[in-house]
């Protein structure tokens, strides 16, 4: 799966956050999402999406080689982690977490809930945009 991002059509409501933070943990907390929203200032009703573009910082950075690629996405062995979070600070879009839990790191997955749940298409599966151009 392939996740984009339109920001024009952002209208920064959050509902992605929340439906991440249902999804990956069991949570109504968008603290916890795999993604963010930023406002662009100054302009008002503007809005920024970061989420994971699989760039694989993260992976270059985990000193137990815990983090690597399959099918395209980087994935968490937390068999391997040690919980170091050097990931996390390496991230350089700021979208993996701690999880409260278990005080290891998460990032997403790729599960496309936030684009299934976008009422904008803000963002969206690439080849599910690819079809509604077509139409």
């Amino acid at each position: 799966m392939n996740l984009k991002f339109n920001h024009d059509n952002c209208s920064g409501c959050g509902v992605c956050k929340l439906a991440c933070s249902i999804k990956n943990f069991n949570q109504v907390n968008p603290s916890m999402a795999l993604l963010r929203i930023h406002g662009v200032f100054p302009d008002p009703g503007k809005y920024h999406i970061y989420f994971c573009d699989q760039c694989g910082i993260c992976a270059d950075s985990c000193p137990a080689d815990a983090i690597e690629i399959e099918e395209g996405m980087y994935t968490i062995d937390e068999d391997v982690c040690t919980a170091c979070h050097e990931c996390v600070d390496a991230c350089p879009h700021s979208v993996m977490t701690i999880k409260k839990a278990d005080e290891l790191p998460a990032k997403c997955i790729l599960c496309g809930e936030c684009a299934t749940v976008c009422p904008r298409q803000a963002i969206y599966m690439a080849d599910t945009q690819e079809k509604l151009e077509v139409i």
